[in-house]
C-alpha cells in the first residue's frame, strides 16, 4: 500500500478556510437553497403546443440556465434543434429518442447533450414521456430547409411560465428564480 507523504512544515500559521470572518461573510451573502414541492400549485404544467407541456423548475438569468420537466403526452416530435450550451436529461417516465442516434431513453436513463449538435427528439411511445432537463444557453429550432426558425433562452422560458400563470390567475412562484 502506498503511503501518503506528510505535509511539509513551514513557519507560517495554519490557514483556517472556515474562519469566523469567512463564515460571517458567507452567511451575509449566501443565497438560500430552494425547494419546489411536487404539487402543481408551486409549478403548474404549462401547455407547449398541442401534445406537450413543461413544468418549469428553475430560471437562472445570470447564467442563462433553466431546469424543467418536458412532458410529451403521446407520440410526436419536437423538430430539429440544437443547443448553444450543454443539456443534461434524466428520463422519468416513458421512452424517447433522437432520430440521429440508435439509443432510446428509458426511465432512469441519463442523457448528456453537447453544445452545437443538431438532433430531433421523437417520442414513439403512445403513453408519452416525461424527462427532467437541465439546460444552458439557447435552444434553437430549425425549419425543414435548415434555416433558424426560433431561438429560446431563459427569458423565453420565463415568459412561457409567467404568461400562463397570469392568464390563469396562478401566483408566479419567486422560488423558481435562482
Amino acid at each position: 500500500m502506498t503511503e501518503l507523504a506528510e505535509s511539509p512544515t513551514t513557519d507560517r500559521p495554519r490557514v483556517d478556510p472556515y474562519s469566523a470572518s469567512r463564515l460571517a461573510i458567507t452567511r451575509e451573502f449566501e443565497v438560500p437553497d430552494i425547494h419546489i414541492p411536487a404539487d402543481e400549485t408551486s409549478s403548474p404544467w404549462v401547455p407547449w403546443g398541442d401534445n406537450a407541456a413543461i413544468r418549469h423548475l428553475a430560471f437562472d438569468v445570470r447564467n442563462n440556465k433553466f431546469t424543467n420537466i418536458l412532458w410529451v403526452k403521446g407520440g410526436g416530435h419536437l423538430g430539429v434543434h440544437r443547443h448553444s450550451g450543454a443539456v443534461r436529461g434524466f428520463c422519468l417516465e416513458g421512452t424517447w429518442r433522437y432520430l440521429e442516434y440508435d439509443w432510446v431513453a428509458t426511465p432512469g436513463g441519463y442523457v448528456h447533450e453537447n453544445p452545437g449538435v443538431r438532433h430531433t427528439l421523437v417520442c414513439d411511445n403512445p403513453s408519452g414521456m416525461k424527462t427532467l432537463f437541465w439546460m444552458e444557453g439557447t435552444l434553437e429550432f430549425y425549419d425543414d430547409a435548415g434555416e433558424l426558425d426560433e431561438m429560446m433562452d431563459v427569458f423565453w422560458f420565463i415568459e412561457h411560465y409567467v404568461t400562463y400563470c397570469r392568464a390563469n390567475a396562478i401566483p408566479v412562484n419567486p422560488a423558481l428564480f435562482v
